[in-house]
């Protein structure tokens, strides 16, 4: 009689061990897919900090960045509106309107070889390349403060 009690004391608690057994293997999916949702997303906006970087090299490279640099960075950089808050969109838009800026004075410059057009003000133009480059080759460390708390991955 003992055993017969058992089984069926075994029989009763089957279906709720089976339910719990469930819910803890369903908790446990829905955890790791949470996690693998915010590694893709580090890994996208990684791929934006990285490209404002690039940018930000070339210039410092180059003391300047070509149109075509510009245009490759903007369509690089597109996704930014949809991975950050609006901060990090302005921002971008930011350095990139100082990089336009920086290439517009960089194609209006001549030197002391070339002939200079009608109006040209030298001083005016040297003013405005070593404008945008200051802020531009200053931006590595803004740069990292404003994507660092998109970026952390400490808990």
């Amino acid at each position: 009689m003992c055993i017969e009690q058992f089984i069926e004391i075994s029989k009763a608690l089957l279906t709720p061990t089976i339910a719990v057994v469930t819910t803890y293997i369903a908790y446990q999916q829905w955890k790791i897919n949470r996690q693998k949702l915010f590694l893709d997303l580090y890994d996208r906006r990684l791929k934006v900090y990285e490209e404002v970087r690039q940018i930000l090299g070339i210039v410092v490279r180059d003391a300047g960045a070509s149109y075509d640099d510009l245009l490759k960075f903007r369509k690089a950089v597109s996704e930014a509106d949809f991975l950050f808050e609006p901060e990090i969109s302005k921002y971008i838009e930011e350095i990139y309107q100082h990089g336009v800026k920086l290439q517009s004075w960089n194609k209006q410059y001549r030197d002391s070889t070339q002939p200079k057009p009608y109006g040209y003000d030298h001083q005016k133009v040297c003013e405005g390349i070593e404008t945008e480059l200051n802020w531009l080759t200053q931006q590595f460390e803004p740069t990292k403060q404003k994507f660092k708390k998109y970026l952390n991955i400490s808990y």
